[in-house]
């Protein structure tokens, strides 16, 4: 039996459990492709699937990671349509491929829907099998960490910013934690849609590398009230927008940064999954609160040439090799990383 090595979790706890190993290098069954895999990003998923909890139903030994970049390496029955050696990146969403929502182009609606690291394998690994329609075309002349870096925290921020908000030109963006991946993607998806960015980050460092990606607008929210902060940035008014991804106490303090009629779209809670909010303020103010989990597989088709060309630019923090998995989770948790972690087997 062919072998891969990989890193594995075979129990919850912290990055310790990581474990470096030789397993069983998967086999493409019918409609299936195996990708060798030349990078693969962190996400703060990683993390809450290796700290487990009652959502995940994990097959042992677990391999965590869903954006992945790498070449076809081999092709399952019925497929004619690609080339051993082809560069690819793998859209992270797995789903039924034949309900309602999947077949109106809305598969992350899909009831069956999970992603790559989550409830099923991912890509802390040499190699991965997934089925066909996952697999899109290469952005261009990316490298391989910047290709693996630009798929999730992209989707999600896109989902996010342009079909649940809707946001339009001259609106005002609050970018919460914009030194994560998803903030970093935020950020360039706004300004490409002409609005005025403010973000927030924990370090004047991070704050600078923000303004480098094209917010207008600065708050360290260690120094300062981040919602009293936007609200003299608009002139009492607020945000149109807060583009909300930490959860706790800064979600329920989002609110009060939103401008009367605003929006506030969420994707993650890394901070806190139960804020305690002042509702009078959503009904008064008449503010919608949005959720958003990832986007479509159209969505990322979309996604792919503005990678390529340049118009959104994924950012890596760091390369480590796969062996040092455990570090990365390390340096993510200590919010020591602006942009993305790239694994590379």
């Amino acid at each position: 039996m062919a072998e891969m090595e990989a890193v594995v979790l075979r129990e919850h706890g912290g990055p310790e459990v990581l474990s470096f190993e030789r397993i069983a290098r998967p086999e493409p069954r019918a409609h299936e492709v195996r990708v060798a895999i030349r990078a693969v990003a962190m996400n703060h998923m990683d993390l809450w699937v290796r700290k487990g909890g009652p959502a995940f139903k994990l097959e042992y030994p677990h391999r965590l990671g869903c954006d992945i970049s790498g070449t076809i390496d081999a092709l399952g029955d019925g497929v004619d349509d690609l080339e051993l050696g082809q560069r690819c990146i793998v859209s992270p969403g797995l789903s039924c491929g034949v309900c309602r929502a999947c077949l109106s182009g809305a598969d992350n609606l899909c009831r069956h829907y999970h992603i790559l690291g989550e409830n099923a394998q991912g890509g802390y690994a040499q190699y991965i099998v997934v089925p066909r329609r996952n697999i899109a075309p290469y952005p261009g002349d990316l490298s391989f960490e910047k290709a693996a870096a630009g798929i999730l925290t992209f989707m999600t921020a896109w989902q996010m910013l342009t079909r649940r908000a809707a946001i339009r030109p001259g609106e005002t963006v609050l970018i919460q934690g914009a030194g994560s991946g998803v903030g970093v993607a935020g950020i360039q998806i706004a300004k490409m849609f002409g609005c005025r960015v403010i973000a927030t980050a924990g370090s004047d460092e991070k704050l600078a590398k923000a303004r480098d990606l094209g917010a207008d607008e600065l708050i360290n929210y260690r120094e300062e009230d981040f919602a009293r902060r936007a609200r003299a940035l608009t002139g009492k008014r607020g945000v149109d927008v807060v583009f909300e991804h930490v959860g706790g106490d800064v979600f329920a303090r989002s609110i009060k940064a939103c401008a009367s009629g605003g929006r506030i779209v969420t994707c993650g809670a890394t901070a806190g999954f139960t804020p305690q909010i002042d509702l009078t303020h959503v009904f008064f103010r008449q503010i919608q609160i949005l959720g958003s989990t990832m986007a479509s597989k159209g969505d990322l088709l979309e996604l792919v040439p503005m990678l390529a060309d340049g118009r959104l630019e994924p950012v890596v923090d760091r390369v480590l090799p796969l062996a040092d998995a455990a570090e990365g989770h390390r340096a993510l948790e200590n919010r020591e990383v602006f942009g993305k972690v790239v694994l590379t087997p």
